[in-house]
């Protein structure tokens, strides 16, 4: 094969490309299939039957199931893959490729020899010994059914031909956690009609018999060698273990081992000889176990495969060993103990960190999904300098007004309310939800709190939960549904018309399952659902979106995604370091007294920075920009009088009221400007009026205190060999580069590639690293927390919090003298964060007897920074006064 020189892309799926091969030779590849495969496909295909149950995603997902059966036998993706970038094998023969004009076949003409060769190696090396898939479809698509029909054709292609390796006799169908598990129970009850026709399907009813494992004291109660089962489970009911800790002396004394009877039915723990079972509960685990062990021809099927490999998935995909989880161990010990055909992954995206996984065969997405009317479209909103009881009160009015007394295939619109603590949802958010609903004329009855907690959600609760989708029932007449911890998957409610969330919770990508919640369709006509965010979580979901689907919100709607690599950065030997100075300040207090009206220049107060805002995106799939607009008239504002402010004063600082009053009415500002000021914006108290009172009666006084400290530039990464990040090509500079020589990789690169934000940085790299009176230069812009040691604490005056800074660059001179450098855009330079830092970084600096500069973006990319006819290119940070 000739080497392509064509761009190596980053972003490039096999699973697409094997579908492109399969839709463009569908009819060819059917032919070859068995007669009742057939029958199977055009019973469920829309194509043939006008009245197939399965959306088109779910058929198309299927089709790949049977193509990779039947077509590929079963093959692992490193083989197909293989195969097809070879054309060997199935993909050999030339009537499955296109032809062009010149008569010569194509298939993969933009695909590199690179490309492939690295994608193979990825491949094989993270293999297992069975072969294992990712059926990617996103959330609402019905990936429970979609594995139901899976395992009912299995059943009856084994039934047909039993002799065959390649059908699944057995299922094992795993659930990461006790909600999903509850939703498994749809393959049980779901009508297997819809999917098979009504001959076929009598024999599965006559033949597969189910066992539903969610008590944990109870047995498998499989026939040894028996077919047609589907063992539904989670991996902690079946996974094998070894108590570790040492028991008591009690406990010694009263257990019992088992006999040498049980010995040799049950078996030792494992063939390792780590010893045999000594109690009831491994009994338990172990037996259901060992009745696996003797199901041939099994299958297992996995549920939100994300949540039981996505932990340790991103460190098995990139890490330099492969770490595995108690699942796979369990699956893999299966493996080596009985046959197992294949395992079969469902999730909801087919990214993890936005790179692609190697072993998904199928993916449909997101906003494909919404733009098809597959799932609901949804209105975002967020709000920044809005309290919680502001936000709440804008969150169930709207969806009130949007939704109201409207019923959907006879349910009620409900919204998702989601606090981060029990408490936070029993103590403040259902009392406020209360009082919102009884304003609009509701009663409270519409009111459910479901919090895992048996003191607060009672049974009843729980079953009205259970029923919210349940035409008639009284959970269907709840309305306003305050949850804690119920965002993940397998809490599926179709009437769920809205989310709201004002507390970021721990968990990041919680946000982008919780808000993901209300999008199920609902009826045959597309709707729009609403969910109501904080700011924060705002970023948080356009951040989660990226890594999850490999896109933000403004790429929804199918957009191009950004000219942006994947490159893995390595740490050079040895580690560089610096030594700078920790910086702290002792203060001390002297009162001074009141000596004259106070000028508190309200006149000339920039009140923007208290305005509420909204930020709303229209639809997740539109291409319009977010809306930003003032909602001042949300808030709820504390009116004061001239008596009541001058009590609240007194209150803050110990002072007469009597007193206070006197120094407002004196004030260069005068008492009725001050009180319009504050009953505007009740900030203006905390931030002007307090502090101007504060140091017109007293006086602080502060001093430097310092020590030395030796900080490593960048640290080795955790768990893997590489850190990653993504850049636009043109803005990276890698050691080995030819554009670099061999004295200038000896006074840098402490990592092997830098990848830069804009052009200036890059471009004041080159000067620094051109430049014979600099020995030493790093990139340290790209290094954040807990990567490097170099971070400069500072106050933000935004967030009023302590935060770190990191500069771009450190360089140590000829002179023995260090600069700390800062390139800004001209229009960055007098933005009050930036000068926040420029004023920690130099405190620091000077201290140190280090130099900090910051250059604006068009003095580099127009002057050489030490061209000696240009002594000024370096900004002069203006300080703020301390916090």
């Amino acid at each position: 094969m000739a080497k392509s020189t064509k761009t190596f892309d980053k972003e490039f799926s096999f699973y697409s490309e094997l579908w492109r091969f399969y839709a463009a030779n569908r009819g060819k590849i059917r032919s070859r299939y068995n007669d009742l495969t057939k029958k199977f496909l055009a019973y469920n295909d829309p194509a043939d039957n006008s009245g197939a149950f399965l959306r088109p995603p779910q058929f198309e997902a299927l089709e790949m199931y049977v193509f990779i059966k039947e077509f590929l036998d079963n093959r692992q993706v490193y083989e197909i893959f293989d195969e097809w970038r070879k054309r060997e094998g199935k993909f050999a023969e030339r009537s499955y490729y296109s032809i062009s004009v010149e008569g010569q076949a194509r298939f993969f003409d933009d695909v590199t020899e690179e490309q492939t060769d690295l994608l193979f190696k990825q491949m094989k090396a993270y293999r297992e010994s069975y072969s294992n898939y990712i059926y990617a479809l996103t959330m609402g698509l019905g990936k429970t059914i979609l594995m139901a029909t899976c395992i009912f054709y299995e059943f009856l292609l084994a039934n047909k031909y039993p002799k065959d390796k390649r059908f699944v006799h057995n299922a094992l169908v795993f659930a990461p956690d006790k909600t999903v598990l509850e939703s498994l129970r749809e393959i049980v009850t779901f009508d297997k009609s819809k999917v098979i026709p009504p001959e076929y399907a009598r024999i599965l009813d006559q033949n597969v018999k189910f066992h539903f494992l969610e008590d944990t004291g109870s047995s498998l109660q499989t026939l040894d060698g028996s077919d047609f089962n589907i063992i539904i489970s989670n991996t902690q009911k079946i996974v094998v273990k070894k108590k570790r800790t040492k028991g008591t002396a009690v406990e010694t004394l009263f257990s019992a081992k088992p006999s040498s009877l049980l010995g040799t039915v049950f078996g030792t723990e494992d063939e390792n000889g780590e010893g045999e079972i000594s109690d009831e509960a491994e009994l338990i685990e172990n037996q259901r176990f060992l009745k696996l062990t003797r199901l041939k021809q099994l299958g297992v099927y996995v549920d939100e495969a994300h949540h039981l490999f996505g932990a340790g998935l991103e460190k098995e995909l990139r890490g330099k060993t492969q770490a595995k989880t108690s699942l796979r161990d369990t699956i893999n010990m299966l493996a080596e103990r009985t046959s197992i055909v294949a395992c079969y992954n469902y999730t909801g995206t087919p990214y993890v960190k936005r790179q692609p996984l190697p072993e998904v065969v199928y993916a449909y997405g997101l906003p494909e999904s919404i733009n098809k009317g597959y799932l609901k479209q949804a209105n975002v909103k967020a709000f920044e300098n809005v309290k919680s009881e502001e936000f709440l009160k804008e969150a169930v009015t709207t969806f009130w007004a949007r939704y109201g007394e409207h019923t959907y295939d006879g349910l009620t619109p409900k919204l998702a309310i989601f606090a981060a603590t029990i408490e936070e949802a029993q103590d403040e958010v259902r009392p406020i939800v209360e009082r919102i609903i009884a304003d609009l004329g509701l009663d409270a009855s519409k009111i459910l709190v479901n919090v895992g907690d048996t003191k607060v959600t009672k049974d009843e609760d729980i079953r009205n939960f259970n029923d919210l989708d349940k035409p008639g029932s009284v959970g269907n007449e709840k309305q306003f549904v305050i949850l804690v911890g119920k965002g993940r998957e397998g809490w599926n409610c179709k009437s769920l018309f809205g989310v709201a969330m004002f507390r970021s919770p721990k968990s990041k990508i919680f946000v982008l399952q919780a808000t993901m919640r209300c999008l199920r369709q609902i009826t045959d006509e597309q709707h729009s659902a609403s969910v109501f965010l904080s700011k924060s979580n705002f970023d948080i979901l356009d951040a989660e979106l990226e890594d999850n689907f490999n896109m933000d919100l403004d790429m929804l709607g199918g957009g191009e995604p950004p000219e942006r690599n994947s490159y893995q950065v390595r740490v050079m030997p040895p580690p560089r370091t610096i030594t700078l100075k920790r910086i702290w300040r002792e203060y001390t207090l002297e009162e001074t007294g009141y000596n004259g009206p106070i000028d508190f220049g309200l006149e000339d107060l920039d009140l923007s920075k208290y305005a509420a805002t909204s930020f709303e995106k229209s639809k997740l799939t539109s291409q319009t920009t977010v809306k930003e607009e003032n909602v001042d008239h949300l808030r709820e504002r504390v009116r004061y009088s001239q008596f009541s402010l001058a009590g609240e004063l007194a209150r803050y600082l110990n002072l007469s009221p009597i007193f206070l009053d006197k120094i407002l009415r004196e004030s260069v500002d005068g008492a009725d400007l001050i009180l319009q000021k504050v009953n505007d914006y009740n900030e203006v108290l905390d931030d002007v009026i307090v502090p101007g009172i504060f140091h017109a009666m007293y006086e602080i006084s502060s001093e430097i205190r310092s020590d030395d400290r030796d900080l490593v530039l960048l640290h080795e990464p955790k768990g893997r060999g590489y850190y990653e990040f993504r850049a636009k090509p043109e803005l990276v500079i890698q050691r080995n580069s030819s554009k670099v020589t061999d004295q200038q990789r000896d006074k840098s690169f402490h990592a092997d590639t830098y990848c830069f934000d804009s052009k200036p940085e890059q471009q004041c790299f080159w000067q620094y690293l051109e430049q014979d009176e600099v020995a030493e230069v790093y990139f340290t812009g790209m290094f954040t927390a807990n990567q490097g040691d170099l971070a400069i604490q500072y106050y933000d005056p935004e967030s009023r919090r302590i935060r770190s800074y990191y500069p771009d660059f450190v360089a140590r001179m000829r002179d023995g003298s260090v600069q700390l450098v800062e390139v800004k855009g001209d229009n960055m330079i007098d933005d009050k964060i930036v000068k926040a830092k420029a004023q920690a970084a130099t405190e620091m600096a000077t201290a140190a007897g280090v130099d900090y500069k910051m250059y604006a973006s068009s003095k580099i990319m127009t002057t050489n920074v030490f061209a000696p006819e240009e002594p000024a290119d370096a900004v002069e940070p203006t300080l703020l006064d301390g916090p």
